[in-house]
């Protein structure tokens, strides 16, 4: 790796304010952009593991969920990359890129005459999202400053996962009316061609907020603990976020179990539901339910996670976590399956902003952007940990299985945060009130 990158983009200036009150136009637009950013994943949620054994005809489950391992890899490389280049290029250039690649990926997948089309639309999904939903996090970061990262965090999270569950929704009842293509995925063509204009348009670059924070920012201690300081190599910041720093490395692992379950949901909760008679109807409620509750729970957690600190809701949301990924695998019927849905959504709120506020809080404003990219990369390795782990156990015992083994590694991973993590919150950092 090099060393680190040489930053562009606008100079700090007296012009740059720090906060969301002054920053909330930019703020309230990014908003938007990733809610539209969601909505290209909230497309699949529903549609796409009916496609697998309905349309293209896949009995293993294992093959079935190709889809999500080959998202989740080139997710989880985007977004490293994502960090660095945002760092080096600017904000909006990766964001713009991002929609580019995004925009074939609705007719792939409409168009699609073989499996493997469908793989390799969802190569495209991965790398569109790691380069969008990245950037949208750090310029947020970016604009509020130290004092609301949780709050800003939630709302990022939220608008992008409240979307995933509308669009999910949306999808099951266009599929349960008109056939599983290709009207599902007019709902792709269009946040595309909003997402691209918007982000080329009208969203304009944050990293002059970063160096503004970045030259107000002095070496900080809690107790004996030092901060990584400024002058990090791209190899130090990738071990400092993955392995040596302790917050940083336990909100990865957390991080990575997080999604590996929200792989699991994605590829093999339609197929349990749909194999005990569920209606395409109904199982586009169960799918949009779980990111519905997550999405509109950050804009509570996020906030709180300002007040009462980050540990305690992480530690806490894996705990609950667990506990619904085996309510699910208990369960025989919808109204229970729906309030497994609506635990899952509630612990994964309250993991999901606070980790990023958790990173934002460690990670020097220098190599803020590589640190969420390096951790967001750990994150979404886990769509491909949890496509090959919960497909390997369904195909050798049962999807049942499947289930029970990652919520006993949801919870193993909420031990470990218990342990490992220390609180990241400064009460005493600047405050912005808006």
């Amino acid at each position: 790796m090099t060393g680190a990158p040489t930053a562009h983009g606008p100079p700090a200036g007296p012009s740059v304010q720090l906060g969301l009150r002054a920053n909330l136009a930019q703020f309230s637009l990014l908003v938007a952009v990733n809610a539209l950013v969601g909505g290209m994943l909230g497309q699949e949620r529903t549609v796409l593991p009916l496609l697998a054994g309905q349309v293209f005809h896949l009995a293993a489950y294992s093959s079935a969920l190709t889809f999500i391992l080959a998202f989740g890899v080139a997710k989880a490389a985007t977004n490293y990359l994502a960090g660095l280049w945002s760092d080096r290029y600017g904000r909006k250039p990766v964001l713009t890129a991002g929609w580019l690649v995004a925009a074939p990926v609705p007719l792939l997948l409409i168009w699609a005459p073989a499996w493997g089309w469908v793989v390799a639309a969802n190569v495209l999904l991965g790398i569109s999202q790691g380069l969008t939903w990245s950037t949208t996090v750090i310029m947020k970061i970016d604009l509020v400053g130290p004092g609301r990262r949780g709050r800003a965090m939630g709302l990022n999270e939220a608008a992008g996962y409240g979307a995933v569950a509308v669009t999910a929704l949306a999808t099951g009842y266009l599929a349960a009316r008109y056939g599983l293509r290709p009207e599902p995925f007019y709902l792709g063509i269009a946040f595309a061609a909003l997402g691209l204009g918007l982000s080329t348009l009208a969203v304009k670059e944050t990293q002059g907020h970063a160096r503004a924070e970045a030259d107000g920012r002095t070496a900080r201690a809690e107790g004996r603990r030092e901060y990584p300081g400024a002058d990090l190599s791209d190899r130090a910041v990738f071990a400092q976020t993955s392995l040596r720093e302790p917050a940083l490395s336990a909100a990865s692992q957390a991080g990575l179990v997080n999604n590996l379950n929200d792989g699991l949901a994605w590829g093999l909760f339609p197929v349990l539901f749909s194999a005990t008679g569920l209606s395409v109807g109904r199982i586009g409620v169960l799918a949009a339910l779980y990111p519905g509750v997550w999405g509109l729970g950050q804009l509570v957690t996020g906030a709180l996670s300002d007040r009462v600190g980050r540990k305690p809701l992480i530690t806490v949301g894996m705990g609950v976590q667990a506990g619904a990924l085996a309510l699910v695998a208990a369960a025989h019927s919808f109204p229970v399956w729906a309030a497994a849905a609506v635990l899952l959504g509630l612990g994964t709120a309250m993991v999901y902003p606070t980790l990023l506020a958790a990173v934002g809080d460690v990670a020097h404003p220098a190599w803020r952007a590589r640190a969420v990219g390096i951790y967001r990369l750990w994150r979404d390795a886990g769509f491909a940990v949890g496509a090959l782990l919960s497909g390997v156990i369904a195909d050798v015992w049962s999807v049942r299985t499947a289930v029970w083994a990652v919520a006993a590694l949801t919870a193993a991973s909420g031990v470990v945060v218990a342990i490992r993590m220390y609180e990241t919150l400064h009460r005493q950092g600047t405050v912005d009130r808006p």
